[in-house]
């Protein structure tokens, strides 16, 4: 790197992270301005975080919605450094990496996203399973294989938490296991899916009830141990028998993050200027789970990957034109829908003007998330491996 080359450090590779540093690779720079962009996770993969739940069904493999970054940055300028961030100097401009190295940055961008608590109940971190990463997806497959593999008539299991995530967990684990599953949801509210369009609602409390999942509502868990859950409806404490306890609810920041000398709201989450500049500092850009962000019309936006693929855009184009002396743009959150998966083969869309269900719906989800796949190459293997497949599987099962 020449001394006079600026240097953009983005920690975190989730669709915030790595879609801003794609995009800034491909904005129009200066042969003198155009900076070094460095883009920094613990982890070697990228994550398409909503169609993890498909390998739970093993209708996608890892490759697919999981592939390298190393593959993904291939061709582009951009570094990427696969290691842990055990600190921020601020003042200094430097980010600390485990292994006692240091990287200075003239331009940050913090996406690091957020993790799922579990330590405010008794018993959680050691006996409940989240959902959120690639790990978390293997440790569920090895629990139900394990427990697919007993004698056990019935395998019971109760998922914390009734919104997206939930219910997209509870019917694909409601086909996998299929006449042995039983499954519950477990939900605080008086509803499923409270921030959901109601056409995705009441779709979605249907396919619930043709796989027979329970709805714990309004309901508290009070204790979590080996083989039982203790819930809390209307002050009586219940106490049933479990197989598999898995948590969906809630986001919590990281410490690092919490300690940061930065102006943070009442959970931790990082204040941000509707230009994703974290407020007081023009070098320090925040996107993702880890910020309460209001956007230019003072809507407060949700912590999605919709919003987090939005805000990359952004976040990039600021970042352009902070460095070249252009003006920035406040954030406009353009809401396109919501899509779920509601089992093998069925799904449900909502949102510009689009209502479906089914077999369509499912389709339509899938072509969006293809297209929103992070390079060209990526979506043209994953897209020829979706037509070849069932090709292929129609030939191998004709042999026998």
């Amino acid at each position: 790197m020449s001394e006079k080359q600026l240097r953009i450090c983005i920690l975190g590779g989730g669709f915030g992270g790595l879609y801003t540093a794609l995009r800034l690779n491909q904005l129009a720079w200066d042969k003198e301005q155009k900076p070094e962009i460095v883009l920094i996770d613990k982890s070697d993969r990228f994550l398409f975080s909503p169609l993890l739940y498909e390998l739970i069904t093993e209708e996608m493999q890892t490759w697919e919605i999981a592939p390298p970054f190393e593959e993904i940055l291939g061709h582009t300028e951009i570094v990427f450094k696969q290691a842990v961030v055990t600190g921020i100097d601020i003042e200094a401009k430097q980010v600390q990496l485990d292994g006692s190295s240091e990287l200075s940055y003239d331009k940050l961008v913090i996406a690091m996203g957020g993790k799922t608590p579990l330590d405010n109940v008794s018993g959680a971190t050691l006996h409940a399973i989240p959902f959120r990463t690639l790990n978390d997806a293997y440790r569920l497959k090895e629990e139900l294989r394990l427990l697919e593999q007993t004698d056990k008539d019935k395998i019971r299991v109760a998922i914390v938490g009734g919104g997206y995530s939930g219910v997209e967990l509870a019917c694909k684990l409601a086909d996998r296991l299929g006449e042995r599953g039983r499954i519950r949801i477990v939900e605080r509210g008086d509803k499923i899916l409270k921030q959901a369009s109601e056409h995705n609602r009441q779709t979605a409390t249907k396919a619930l009830e043709q796989r027979r999942v329970w709805l714990d509502l309004e309901t508290e868990v009070e204790k979590v141990e080996s083989d039982t859950i203790s819930l809390i409806y209307k002050g009586r404490v219940d106490v049933i028998p479990v197989d598999l306890v898995l948590w969906t609810v809630g986001t919590q920041v990281s410490e690092l993050i919490e300690k940061l000398p930065l102006p943070h709201d009442e959970k931790g989450l990082l204040k941000t200027e509707s230009t994703l500049q974290v407020l007081g500092r023009e070098d320090i850009y925040a996107l993702g789970d880890l910020i309460n962000c209001r956007d230019a019309t003072g809507q407060q936006v949700p912590a999605t990957a919709q919003v987090a693929f939005q805000q990359s855009d952004y976040c990039a184009w600021n970042l352009w034109a902070s460095i070249t002396n252009r003006p920035l743009l406040p954030f406009r959150y353009q809401p396109l829908g919501e899509m779920m998966t509601l089992g093998i083969d069925n799904g449900t869309v909502s949102g510009l003007g689009m209502k479906l269900d089914g077999s369509l719906a499912y389709l339509t989800r899938r072509l969006a998330y293809l297209y929103r796949l992070p390079t060209l190459k990526h979506r043209l293997t994953v897209g020829l491996n979706w037509i070849t497949q069932p090709i292929v599987e129609l030939l191998t099962n004709s042999r026998y």
